[in-house]
């Protein structure tokens, strides 16, 4: 499937968290929302990543706003990751990638000249209506987190 485009409504989704907990699209209707993509548990930039949403989680909770962490790996892949790292927001196991799928993440790539699927790592802004906001594509982890918290109307 395509990426979403600003504007048009987001896919709904049911997907358990690290500690078994089962977060939907439409439990965080009346807040904006902030969906990052990322491709592997406790891998250099994908740390980084998470890490930097975690430093910023209070602003962005004053700004009400989510912050939800999407990859492929189990719930038990993402509670150690949680643990190791002190992440307190959810990270959502996609271990069908169907999530990935119908956010337009699930992808072709290409690493050593070998070609296979994974997420592509994009950040989705949502807001309160259920409607995309703003989309990052192809993120630089580098100041990221702070880039999408400026865009929180």
């Amino acid at each position: 499937m395509p990426l979403i485009e600003p504007g048009k409504k987001a896919p709904s989704f049911t997907l358990q968290d690290q500690r078994g907990q089962t977060h939907r699209l439409v439990d965080y209707a009346g807040r904006s929302l902030i969906v990052y993509f990322y491709p592997k548990d406790n891998t250099p930039g994908c740390t980084q990543e998470s890490c930097d949403f975690q430093s910023n989680l209070a602003a962005l909770t004053r700004q009400k706003a989510a912050v939800l962490g999407v990859s492929i790996l189990d719930e038990k892949s993402k509670a150690k990751f949680a643990d190791k790292h002190g992440l307190t927001f959810p990270l959502l196991a996609d271990a069908d990638h169907v999530m990935a799928e119908q956010y337009g993440v699930w992808q072709q790539k290409m690493r050593y000249g070998r070609s296979y699927m994974g997420i592509v790592r994009t950040t989705y802004l949502i807001g309160p209506d259920g409607k995309v906001i703003q989309r990052w594509d192809k993120v630089k982890v580098d100041g990221h987190a702070d880039i999408v918290g400026a865009a929180i109307p």
